[in-house]
């Protein structure tokens, strides 16, 4: 019996995505950070002083999501709105010296986290893998552009 690919490919990669983000969590929790979190620390970090609309493109979340997540940041001294010198309506997002601290700090540790995840896979098979994603998320991104295709 052949299994759907909703079950092969949809569900399992929930399912990995979900254990990431529940381990992550387990290793970042001494530094009083979530994955969803750093994730948006991250990219902060990458391009400092951007607009929210911004931010929440380039980190991949829903404003909703932003604004929780811009606030515990901001309350934990990692991030801070500023005024928008061209707009006075918005602000840019900016990341504080604490943050900064703790995002060079994080990185290579979470770096040494995904090599525990791919620890034992051949390289070949991590490329091969880097790609297909790539291109499921291209062909997704090409969906929500055009939802009727």
């Amino acid at each position: 019996m052949d299994i759907s690919k909703d079950k092969s490919i949809g569900s399992a990669s929930v399912r990995v995505s979900r254990k990431i983000t529940r381990i992550l969590n387990v290793y970042l929790k001494p530094y009083n950070i979530t994955a969803e979190q750093w994730g948006v620390l991250r990219t902060l970090n990458e391009s400092d002083k951007i607009s929210q609309k911004e931010l929440a493109e380039r980190a991949d979340k829903d404003q909703a999501t932003l604004t929780k997540i811009l606030d515990l940041l901001e309350k934990n001294g990692f991030a801070e709105r500023i005024p928008n010198p061209t707009d006075r309506r918005s602000f840019l997002i900016t990341i504080t010296e604490k943050g900064t601290e703790l995002s060079q700090q994080l990185i290579p540790f979470i770096e040494t986290v995904f090599e525990k995840f791919v620890h034992q896979i051949d390289e070949e098979k991590l490329a091969i893998y880097q790609e297909v994603l790539r291109s499921i998320e291209r062909n997704i991104d090409a969906l929500l552009e055009n939802p009727n295709n």
